[in-house]
């Protein structure tokens, strides 16, 4: 049975609201022209169970999509130190559903409001619209930044801080294409590259030292 995201359900409802009432009336031409969209929301807002591939010693992919960017950078505002950044984009097609990369206590959360730029772009993680989550794990502080993409118009963030979180647990999730940023301590091991593919709470990114 596929399970669908809260956040989806009235999207879904409406959709196809929308195409049984063009089908009752018969508005073919409208509701063929509509068959593609109806279809494709209850896509976007999947929410599959899966496996997670626990681990204390690795840390998993908090989104689904194609690895854009893995860097050194500084990370001041939960890390507090320079930091490998993991980027990982989100296309129209991929689950949105944000998972945690490891066990922890949620210690920082920082909603920023900003800008649709195309999250693919480097300088969306500072100028888009964001949320913040600092994990306190028992090998050290990570951040996941949620960034809205060119048409997100809603991030969701389910923990406040305080709140003890497990490995692949439900983080929140995206509306509409977006961008997931992972700070890790620097000198973290990672285990993807640009161009590689992840899978929400599968894909083992990176390894702790």
């Amino acid at each position: 049975m596929i399970r669908f995201a809260p956040e989806g359900r009235p999207f879904i409802a409406v959709a196809w609201i929308v195409a049984l009432v063009l089908a009752a009336l018969g508005w073919w031409l409208p509701f063929v022209l509509w068959l593609p969209l109806a279809l494709w929301v209850p896509l976007f807002f999947r929410d599959p169970e899966r496996r997670w591939r626990l681990g204390a010693d690795v840390l998993l992919a908090p989104a689904d999509g194609r690895v854009v960017q893995v860097a050194e950078v500084e990370e001041p505002a939960f890390i507090g130190a320079p930091a490998t950044l993991i980027s990982i984009f989100m296309n129209v097609f991929d689950c949105h559903v944000n998972r945690y990369p490891a066990e922890g206590v949620v210690a920082y959360r920082q909603y920023n409001p900003g800008k649709f730029m195309h999250a693919a772009a480097e300088k969306s993680s500072l100028e888009n619209e964001q949320s913040s989550v600092g994990l306190e794990t028992p090998r050290g502080r990570i951040l996941i930044r949620q960034i809205a993409g060119l048409v997100a118009r809603r991030i969701v963030t389910d923990h406040t801080v305080g709140t003890p979180v497990r490995q692949g647990q439900r983080l929140g999730m995206i509306r509409f294409g977006s961008r997931v940023d992972l700070f890790l301590p620097r000198g973290t091991r990672t285990l993807v590259k640009v161009g590689d593919r992840t899978l929400v709470g599968i894909t083992a990114v990176a390894q702790w030292n």
